[in-house]
């Protein structure tokens, strides 16, 4: 399979898997307003996360399309991160519970607002340690996000709960975008793990020796 049918597949895919979280949504499947972690959210969230890892471990060539496609676009994609204060407007009206809004609106403003910074200065094989240091901290608040929000009735249990991230449009954050984040942020560490040792002009990616 050619990388072109890779992207129409994959674009395919995450095309289906919108809809799908979309319709589980609508249909109340994730609802859940109790101080029980929600286990039909978790899953929600980790399922495409491991059905990647098989595929990109089990394919040579998606692992190939994968390691391809641009880092930069990529991560420029994290800058959506900083509507992150949906959360603390959320929880200054009694809707989210502080335990779980406040690192996560943070940690997604502060991923969100530095991610142009990273593509402008970081993204290039001369500075590939903090490129993906910055990855492995995006993920990293999207994990942390996702735990809070999953065992705030536990950390919390006579605090407000969680149940609004359950619900449309919220529910469509952890059963789809943060997955889909996570995965960018995989990749991106993927693709900088394999760039060259050597210094490249960041004008035009070439070795800085070989111009004239």
């Amino acid at each position: 399979m050619t990388n072109a049918r890779y992207g129409k597949t994959t674009a395919g895919l995450i095309g289906a898997w919108f809809l799908s979280s979309l319709s589980a949504s609508a249909l109340k499947v994730f609802e859940d307003d109790s101080a029980r972690p929600p286990l039909a959210l978790g899953l929600a969230v980790l399922t495409p996360i491991v059905l990647l890892a098989l595929w990109y471990a089990a394919s040579a060539g998606f692992r190939q399309f994968a390691l391809t496609l641009n880092p930069r676009t990529f991560t420029i994609v994290q800058t959506w991160r900083i509507g992150g204060f949906v959360f603390l407007v959320l929880h200054a009206h009694g809707i989210l519970p502080g335990v779980f809004a406040l690192p996560a609106g943070l940690g997604d403003i502060v991923v969100g607002a530095t991610a142009p910074f990273v593509v402008m200065k970081l993204a290039y094989p001369e500075h590939r340690k903090a490129f993906i240091l910055w990855q492995i901290l995006g993920m990293s608040d999207l994990v942390m996000a996702v735990s809070l929000g999953m065992f705030a009735g536990v950390i919390s249990p006579d605090a407000i709960r969680t149940g609004a991230m359950t619900v449309l449009p919220m529910s469509l954050i952890p059963t789809f975008a943060v997955p889909l984040l996570i995965t960018l942020h995989i990749i991106c560490i993927a693709q900088a793990r394999r760039w060259p040792e050597r210094r490249y002009s960041r004008a035009d990616e070439q070795p800085a020796s070989s111009r004239a």
